[in-house]
């Protein structure tokens, strides 16, 4: 009698059950319920999802218009930081290493030459220390709200390419002041070359940053080295002497395997016609960069499934 019963009963619950997911389908059928996104867990570390990053482009936007804006919100001169650290900079630059140091600059004038090179370092420095801490700075925004957590470091990359310009207009203004007081101004299709230059610093400098931001979750030493690592990175980096100056040395050659030494190197050339240049070795650059910027990806892939336990 029991075991009747009790079948009946299971007979009844699945013929509700029925009745219920059909209701379900129906009431979705006529539209009364639509969904816009389903949000998935990743099937492997090589889906990138990089659809929903153009998805979400404008919330890039946002984020790159917050970055540029509350890094002076509350200063007294606000973006004319970005004129006045790169001209004390250089001003530095020349006393000690042109007239201190007497070394050369490849026949550039040293103040156009020591500006170049910290216009496009300060791009590539500002990229990996900015997105390198990630992860542990929007922890607060990554709990609360579902994005593809790529846009955050590709907004601070994105956002660094105006403070990259604002030097760059500041470097120009100066070499026309060297052409009005008689010195040669070079302006042709290697200026072309400029632009790719700066993708390539982009590419490199966030590969470098997502991959220590996915370590520093988890190893907190990291965050510490990372400015101290790139300050001797630049002495590494022809920022304050030419290649020239050094390939002659028994140590030469880490600065020629360098592969931010193309870059620098390529980016005087293409303003000044002057200095060491290779397109073979932009291609060693591009090399490293690709593999860099693909192992930074899997990385920031993996490591963004369960940060928040360990962030």
């Amino acid at each position: 009698m029991g075991t009747g019963a009790t079948t009946v009963k299971e007979k009844e619950e699945k013929t509700a059950a029925k009745r219920s997911t059909k209701k379900i389908v129906d009431t979705q059928a006529a539209g009364q319920e639509e969904w816009t996104m389903v949000i998935e867990p990743k099937g492997n570390l090589f889906d990138l999802q990089l659809k929903d990053v153009w998805r979400y482009r404008d919330l890039l936007v946002l984020f790159v218009m917050r970055d540029f804006k509350a890094q002076y919100k509350q200063t007294i001169l606000g973006p004319l930081w970005h004129f006045i650290q790169p001209l004390f900079t250089t001003i530095i630059f020349f006393v000690v290493y042109s007239k201190i140091a007497n070394i050369p600059t490849d026949g550039i004038k040293p103040i156009l030459f020591y500006m170049s090179g910290i216009a496009i370092w300060n791009y590539f420095y500002s990229c990996v220390n900015s997105t390198s801490n990630t992860f542990s700075a929007n922890a607060g925004i990554f709990g609360k709200v579902y994005f593809p957590r790529l846009v955050l470091p590709l907004s601070v990359v994105s956002s660094n390419v105006i403070k990259f310009g604002i030097q760059f207009l500041l470097l120009l203004c100066v070499m026309l002041f060297y052409a009005s007081q008689g010195e040669p101004f070079h302006f042709g299709f290697s200026w072309l070359w400029i632009p790719v230059l700066v993708v390539m610093m982009a590419f490199l400098g966030l590969g470098l940053g997502i991959i220590i931001s996915s370590l520093t979750t988890k190893y907190r030493d990291f965050s510490v080295l990372i400015g101290f690592a790139l300050q001797l990175l630049m002495y590494a980096t022809p920022v304050i002497y030419p290649l020239s100056f050094l390939i002659d040395k028994s140590y030469g050659w880490l600065i020629s395997w360098n592969p931010l030494t193309p870059i620098v190197e390529a980016f005087r050339y293409a303003l000044f016609q002057q200095g060491t240049f290779s397109p073979s070795s932009l291609l060693y650059s591009l090399s490293v960069i690709l593999v860099v910027f693909f192992i930074g990806l899997i990385t920031f892939n993996r490591v963004e499934r369960s940060f928040m336990d360990t962030v």
